[in-house]
């Protein structure tokens, strides 16, 4: 299935996306007690340098979605990321495209957060190249949240 799975910037607005995104939000709230539709709306990945994605299968049924949203200049923020199918590549497809485009937006970072109890999430995105960071904004003294950033390759710069 990894072959097959396209990922595309598509309208956050589309049915597709509110599908993924209430699937999540349902998803979250089980894991962790909150849908976490408080930290995010359509209207943050409607501004410059921010995107929305979402993947399909061969056949074009959306199967994951994922956008990043600007934290300054520098720093994009992660934000509804979902795979409807669990370990199929999916997840990693489209963080794969977010980061690649993060970059093509000169951000020089990616920065999410997850609940420490959502483990699968916290393993997906260690296994990714992501470290924990310091909490930052909203999830600032949040002992439930855990941070994560990465550091993206530049066309700008050199191997030493």
């Amino acid at each position: 299935m990894k072959n097959s799975i396209i990922v595309q910037i598509e309208d956050p607005n589309s049915t597709d996306a509110a599908r993924l995104m209430n699937a999540l939000s349902d998803t979250l709230q089980s894991i962790t007690g909150d849908s976490g539709r408080n930290s995010f709306d359509v209207q943050d990945v409607s501004v410059p340098r921010s995107l929305f994605v979402l993947a399909r299968d061969q056949s074009g049924e959306a199967i994951g979605c994922g956008a990043i949203r600007p934290i300054n200049d520098r720093v994009a923020e992660v934000k509804r990321m979902y795979a409807g199918s669990k370990g199929a590549g999916v997840g990693s497809a489209v963080l794969s495209y977010l980061e690649q485009h993060a970059a093509l937006l000169d951000y020089s970072e990616l920065w999410l957060e997850t609940r420490l109890i959502n483990q699968r999430a916290v393993s997906f995105y260690e296994n990714r190249g992501y470290h924990r960071i310091a909490n930052y904004g909203k999830y600032a003294g949040n002992e439930e949240s855990v941070c994560f950033g990465k550091r993206l390759a530049s066309n700008n710069e050199v191997d030493e």
